[in-house]
């Protein structure tokens, strides 16, 4: 995202991925989870509602720490763009990365040259 300003005032926008924090988000009444709709999403579905609820109450990332680092973040001349708060959501993001830049280079015998034939790529 890009930062706009208005009468000189700047005005930063930051994205926050957060991991899990241990709130009260996974706390039973907290969360409406879904019920399994699609026969062809039934077992995913299940199995990552499952998988969210056992974590609550072992979240490792700790609320106040966010709070501090997202104070600290405005207090940045220029701040992240992106920020990725806490190691899970970290390794999650780097992750997706990695299989976007492997998706993309076995992409490339196929589709890296799809242009025009009187345009240079």
């Amino acid at each position: 995202m890009r930062s706009a300003s208005r009468e000189g005032v700047p005005i930063h926008t930051t994205v926050v991925e957060p991991g899990f924090f241990r709130t009260e988000l996974l706390v039973d009444g907290s969360t409406i989870w879904p019920e399994p709709t699609i026969d062809d999403y039934a077992e995913r579905t299940t199995a990552t509602v499952g998988a969210w609820k056992s974590m609550n109450g072992r979240q490792t990332g700790d609320p106040a720490e966010l709070a501090r680092a997202l104070l600290a973040i405005t207090d940045q001349d220029k701040p992240l763009q992106r920020f990725v708060a806490g190691a899970d959501a970290i390794e999650g993001v780097k992750a997706k990365a990695n299989e976007l830049l492997a998706q993309a280079e076995a992409s490339r015998e196929l589709g890296g040259d799809l242009t025009h034939d009187d345009t240079t790529a």
